[in-house]
């Protein structure tokens, strides 16, 4: 593997962060984080993976909602 490959992935990496500066510097600055939304939505698609062509859409909605909530619609 040649040496220069090494400094092209950080010259690759140095100019998609200076593009993304304004993203960069909000990650390291401010208190937020957007994981729990993501975790969610993870959760989703791998629901909808796991039961595309095998449910209705009143199943796959019930599996989606959280449980209280799933337990509102069924009674």
């Amino acid at each position: 593997m040649p040496f220069h490959s090494g400094l092209a992935f950080l010259a690759r990496l140095a100019r998609v962060l200076r593009r993304d500066i304004d993203a960069v510097c909000n990650a390291i600055d401010l208190p937020w984080s957007n994981g729990q939304v993501e975790g969610q939505i993870n959760r989703l698609k791998t629901i909808k993976r796991a039961m595309y062509g095998r449910a209705g859409p009143e199943r796959l909605k019930a599996r989606m909602m959280p449980i209280k909530l799933a337990d509102l619609h069924t009674k």
